[in-house]
Formats: structure tokens, sequence, C-alpha cells
């Protein structure tokens, strides 16, 4: 695991930051002064900085109050295998015990085959069976 001079801050990064990182991992970006506006929009952020550079973050996004959704989980890909995601998601879930009250809901999309890394936090698989497989639309 990584932990010498990573600097674990609970504040949003930079939109040009953010960016970068997303990108780094193949996401898309929309112009900057929607990230900036959708970083500001946020509930919770964790960032873990080496250096002074963004190399992992997390937040939460939602109502605050029945609906958590956990969004943009990346590790830079130098800094992936190191813990930086489980360190990312352990902040986010103290942040989600301290808000999500009995009938909240936190849920995510996990990218394909990071599934098994959110199972670890107790989030399940929607089968189709009893839930809905989910759904999404992107512009």
């Amino acid at each position: 695991m990584l932990t010498t001079d990573l600097e674990i801050l609970q504040s949003p990064p930079a939109a040009t930051e953010f960016s970068a990182l997303r990108a780094s991992v193949g996401w898309q970006n929309p112009p900057l002064e929607q990230v900036a506006v959708s970083i500001e929009s946020s509930l919770y952020w964790v960032q873990c900085r080496k250096e002074q550079q963004l190399v992992a973050c997390g937040r939460v996004v939602g109502d605050g109050y029945m609906y958590f959704y956990i969004q943009d989980v990346i590790v830079h890909p130098d800094y992936q295998g190191c813990g930086l995601g489980h360190i990312v998601m352990d902040n986010i879930e103290q942040y989600l015990s301290t808000q999500c009250h009995s009938g909240a809901t936190a849920a995510l999309l996990a990218a394909h085959g990071k599934e098994a890394f959110y199972q670890r936090y107790g989030y399940a698989l929607r089968d189709g069976q009893s839930l809905g497989l989910g759904m999404c639309k992107f512009y």
C-alpha cells in the first residue's frame, strides 16, 4: 500500500486536475465550465495527492437525505494496485455512515470489471430478478 508522502483531503480538486485524472483512465470530459459546476454541486469529496499531484479521488452526489450516489472513484494508472481505491472508498463509507439514515439508498455505477471491488463494501449487484438491472443514458 502506498502511504508515504500521501496527503488525503476531504475537499474537491480543481476542475483542471479532475479532468486530467478522468482523462488518464480514458474517460471523456465535458467542457471545463460544466466540470467546475459539477464539482461544486457534490455532497462530499475525497482526494489523494502524492507530491502535490492528484492521484486518486472519489465523491458523493445526491439529495443528501434519501439518495447518495458514489461517483468518479478514480485512481491514476501509475498508482493503481497500491490501495488508493480502498483509501477513497473507506473515506466515502465513513461519510455515508454519518449521513445516511434509515430508508436512505447509497448506489453507484461500477466500471466494467470493477464490481467485485465495490461488493467488498456491501454493494450488491442488481441481478434483474428482485431488482431491475439498472439503467443509464449518456449525453
